[in-house]
């Protein structure tokens, strides 16, 4: 079930937010304020959020560069300041789209489902195939020699992260903020016992790996094709 996270002081439009996001099926979390929305979209890992600007606390611009700092999930802002500048500031803070009040339901939820639709991966790069595993990031299953392997939701995240950036170096800090949220960080023993839990379940020789690369001190690289030992 998709999960969105409202933001917004307003409880009555509140209330209709989420009434017309359920009855669509769809998961719904509330915040009234801007740290309980950064608390909440730690703790809930939403796949969208819906954001007003005017928040106390903490201002809604903030809980969107927060956000951001850690996920690329869609941020949809929906505020009562309209100005071109408004606008701008909060699509530079990390928005990806914006809508300004009043509106139409109908065009936000449509906005809510465009921006799914845009995070959702394409069938080109919905399936992740190797000489030793396939990865499905759509139905979230991975299979070692066409038996499902399973994996933890913790494990399944710090996979998704590393095989959604081929060949690139996803650091540690961005693992453990995306995986474990902002207040983990620093705690780079928990990548340690995971990335040897993931080569125990999907690397041919896990001592020797060749798909799930460490990088000492900086982080770790997922190579789809390469021979490389990556001890570590």
């Amino acid at each position: 079930m998709t999960r969105v996270l409202v933001v917004e002081d307003d409880r009555s439009l509140v209330r209709a937010l989420a009434n017309n996001l359920k009855v669509r099926g769809y998961k719904v979390d509330v915040a009234t304020d801007g740290a309980t929305a950064v608390m909440r979209a730690a703790d809930k890992r939403p796949d969208l959020v819906i954001v007003d600007l005017g928040l106390p606390k903490l201002d809604g611009l903030e809980v969107i560069r927060s956000v951001r700092g850690w996920t690329e999930i869609p941020i949809i802002v929906l505020s009562a300041r309209g100005s071109e500048d408004d606008k701008i500031e909060a699509l530079d803070a990390g928005a990806d789209d914006y809508v300004a009040k009043p509106f139409g339901m109908g065009e936000l939820l449509a906005r809510v489902r465009a921006a799914l639709r845009r995070a959702t991966p394409s069938d080109d790069q919905a399936t992740v195939e190797t000489p030793h595993f396939s990865i499905d990031l759509a139905s979230k299953k991975v299979r070692v020699g066409g038996e499902e392997i399973h994996l933890t939701p913790t494990e399944w995240g710090m996979l998704e992260m590393l095989v959604r950036n081929p060949g690139s170096l996803v650091s540690q800090t961005m693992i453990l903020r995306e995986v474990w949220g902002p207040a983990y960080e620093d705690e780079t023993h928990y990548l340690r016992s995971y990335i040897a839990q993931i080569r125990r379940k999907l690397e041919p020789e896990p001592s020797r790996p060749r798909y799930f690369i460490t990088e000492a001190g900086m982080g770790y690289r997922f190579e789809p094709a390469s021979g490389s030992d990556g001890r570590g």
